[in-house]
């Protein structure tokens, strides 16, 4: 049961520079791929969010040693971790693992653990318990896995994994997916031959460039991916950069108003991250931003400024849904602030995150005074309406609760969320954060 809330009254604006926790999605990565490396990894800037730490304990339970400080400053960044890896050979868990409320960790276990020689137990909590795991298990199972979904409801966790030796496929993404993506991968570099994923439109190559990183060579040609078995992770040291979609939430509150101007620091700017900077300016938003760090050096990062202006409505196309799925429920608040109508379709697999997002943002969106339209594959939002305080229900979704604090900034009286116990999950830091901005704007 997540319990808290947090009461936000409208902001004159928006102020000063900031710097975002580590990327969330990079430091899952980050915990499997340096544990299953040939030696010590030095790990930066890892997010102690409940998610990340949740993987990282996984591994330790799999037999990797983790050193450092790990509990987190104010902003939820583990001040530095060294990640001793296990040269590819884990050890039983000796019970179930718990992967909390994380599909990121659970997904991507699945695929290392299929191939490794003995049976492991994934379990989560009552969210993630409901989220569909079948997606990937299909693929692996094609190479050969042994899974057993043990939930009650059909396809769920827990997952029963009894390892074994896998063999190359090919396999076609049905849904563009970069968790399942990356489960293949990963149990393609166990897997005998090679393992190529077709994926319907491009989604996050995080764990293409941190293999990469560790000398693991894949191959793309156009919409597949391919990895050969066999090949030896390399150790190697990580900078994990800010979050763009933690920082999506104060890049929408100073965009959208015109007294704001905001740099967002050391953000990570990786292409198949950045969409929801493009819909932005679509929309309107004077949003500038400058890589510090090449392409070709892992993960690239930088630099955003956000200068505030009145936004106006847009569509959000079928092809940028997939790289924009953490950052539409606070997309949707922007639509609800700007002129004209914001159209948000082909975007079903909203329903199957932590809670029924669409679903979700629509009630929230009305109790406040915007004007909605729920589809089954998503909303539409005519802007312009003025926003009064409500009380919101985060439904246990930290991107929920998130999106409607920034909501919030542009209400009239006082919007309170309940259940913001789940933001700790992706930004630890997020109320502080809030508290430090209004600070600096004298309110």
């Amino acid at each position: 049961m997540r319990s808290g809330e947090l009461r936000v009254r409208r902001l004159a604006r928006i102020s000063g520079e900031i710097e975002v926790p580590g990327d969330k999605s990079i430091s899952h990565r980050a915990a499997i791929i340096a544990g299953l490396s040939d030696g010590p990894c030095r790990i930066s800037n890892y997010l102690a969010s409940e998610d990340c730490l949740n993987t990282l304990r996984a591994m330790e339970r799999l037999g990797v040693q983790c050193d450092g400080d790990v509990s987190g400053d104010v902003e939820g960044a583990a001040r530095e971790l060294v990640v001793h890896g296990c040269g590819g050979e884990l050890e039983p868990a000796g019970g179930s693992i718990d992967c909390g409320n994380s599909g990121t960790g659970m997904r991507l276990l699945t695929g290392v653990l299929a191939a490794q020689p003995f049976s492991s137990i994934l379990a989560g909590d009552a969210s993630l318990s409901k989220r569909p795991m079948s997606r990937v298990i299909r693929p692996l199972a094609q190479m050969g896995a042994r899974i057993e979904a043990q939930g009650e409801r059909e396809g769920c966790a827990p997952l029963k994994i009894i390892g074994t030796r896998l063999q190359g496929t090919r396999y076609k993404l049905p849904v563009a997916s970069a968790q399942v993506k990356s489960a293949i991968l990963l149990a393609g570099v166990f897997a005998k031959g090679k393992t190529t994923v077709v994926q319907p439109v491009a989604t996050r190559d995080h764990t293409e460039r941190m293999l990469a990183k560790f000398r693991v060579r894949t191959v793309r040609d156009g919409d597949e991916i391919s990895v050969y078995g066999g090949q030896r992770l390399r150790a190697a040291d990580i900078e994990v950069p800010g979050d763009l979609s933690s920082a999506a939430f104060w890049i929408v509150a100073a965009a959208a108003n015109p007294k704001s101007k905001l740099l967002v620091k050391n953000v990570g700017l990786n292409p198949t991250r950045t969409a929801i900077l493009p819909v932005l300016l679509r929309m309107g938003a004077k949003i500038k931003d400058r890589a510090l760090t090449p392409e070709d050096a892992g993960e690239p990062a930088g630099h955003i400024v956000v200068e505030g202006a009145a936004l106006r409505g847009t569509g959000i196309r079928p092809d940028e849904v997939p790289n924009l799925i953490d950052e539409i429920p606070v997309l949707a608040v922007a639509g609800a602030l700007a002129q004209g109508r914001m159209v948000i379709r082909q975007a079903a697999e909203l329903r199957v995150k932590e809670t029924d997002r669409i679903a979700a943002v629509c009630e929230n969106l009305r109790e406040m005074g915007a004007e909605v339209e729920e589809f089954e594959d998503g909303l539409e939002i005519e802007g312009g309406r003025r926003l009064r305080g409500a009380v919101l229900d985060s439904y246990g979704d930290h991107r929920i609760a998130m999106a409607f604090a920034v909501a919030g900034l542009f209400a009239e009286g006082e919007t309170v969320i309940t259940g913001t116990d789940c933001i700790a999950t992706s930004y630890p830091g997020f109320e502080a954060q809030l508290r430090e901005i209004r600070g600096r704007a004298g309110r």
